[in-house]
């Protein structure tokens, strides 16, 4: 689907992207994460060519995507921002259907489509049809911007840090969305953040990257248990976790109690995490005892679902 080839970019004596390399099948929420400056949102923006490269070439299903006409390339890719960007002069209606209208969609079509997912995402489309972004709130403009993204139903949706200025239980709620959204229409979403947290909660595959260099790419689970360089390890760690226990994940309810102990490793309830996560880096999952008391067992999705909460 999205192939990048040796591409690096530079802004005047500033090497921004260094010899990057990787390519993202069709249909998968690929995350870019990384820290403020890493380059993340200047790979995002090669792709629909709002920031062309310095070296190397970037493939859209095959083609060099410096072949296709600009135009038509983005009509194929959706695209939402931090900063939402909707057009503040136009109703919610307006707003979502300015895509369609540019590819020739009938009337009747945009408007059922627009109140099917208004709906979809829980808005009231008699409610919300008419009202004018200054009108919403901003989890509620970033779900306008999600519909008016996905409505023609592009190839690829891009997204940049789409909910870093909402509060955490929205964020949690659009990135459910995001992964909902996904599921039913199955588009290739091309998602940054800075955010570990919403990277494993959303991500099929993770890329890491610092300084402009893509550091590990992989799934969540292998990226946890298996960080190749010290810069994804540092990235993967949360200090306030360091001195946290395995009674943590009890606790909280991040574990199995209806299942019996088997030949896996033990560990007591007063385990530090960094133990916990080095033994499951080896092992499927891990019998829990509090002293002689057998508690449930752990495995490697517990923990992915603990990081991506906690």
């Amino acid at each position: 689907m999205i192939t990048f080839n040796h591409v690096s970019k530079a802004f005047g004596d500033q090497l921004v992207l260094k010899d990057f390399n990787l390519t993202i099948p069709r249909g998968e929420i690929f995350v870019l994460v990384g820290p403020s400056g890493s380059g993340k949102s200047t790979s995002l923006k090669m792709i629909n060519g709002l920031i062309q490269q310095s070296e190397g070439d970037i493939l859209f299903e095959g083609e060099n995507i410096q072949s296709y006409d600009l135009q038509k390339l983005r009509w194929k890719i959706g695209y939402v921002l931090q900063q939402i960007a909707l057009f503040p002069n136009m109703t919610v209606q307006r707003n979502i259907a300015v895509i369609p209208e540019m590819l020739g969609w009938p009337k009747q079509k945009i408007v059922k489509e627009t109140k099917r997912l208004l709906k979809r995402v829980d808005l009231d489309p008699e409610t919300y049809l008419s009202r004018y972004p200054s009108e919403l709130s901003g989890g509620e403009q970033q779900r306008i911007g999600i519909i008016r993204a996905i409505i023609a139903q592009p190839e690829i949706i891009l997204m940049d840090e789409p909910f870093s200025a909402l509060d955490p239980i929205i964020r949690e709620s659009l990135q459910d969305l995001v992964v909902s959204l996904h599921d039913e229409f199955k588009t290739t979403i091309v998602f940054v953040t800075h955010d570990m947290k919403e990277a494993l909660r959303i991500g099929d595959r993770i890329g890491i990257i610092n300084d402009g260099i893509l550091e590990q790419v992989g799934t969540p689970q292998s990226l946890v248990n298996n960080p190749e360089t010290a810069f994804v390890k540092q990235f993967f760690s949360n200090p306030e976790q360091n001195h946290q226990t395995v009674s943590r994940l009890i606790d909280n309810g991040y574990y199995n109690q209806d299942v019996a102990e088997d030949s896996h490793p033990s560990l007591q309830t007063d385990t530090l995490l960094s133990e916990l996560y080095s033994v499951l880096a080896s092992n499927e999952q891990v019998n829990v005892y509090h002293h002689d008391q057998y508690i449930g067992r752990i495995n490697r999705q517990d923990i992915l679902h603990f990081l991506a909460k906690e």
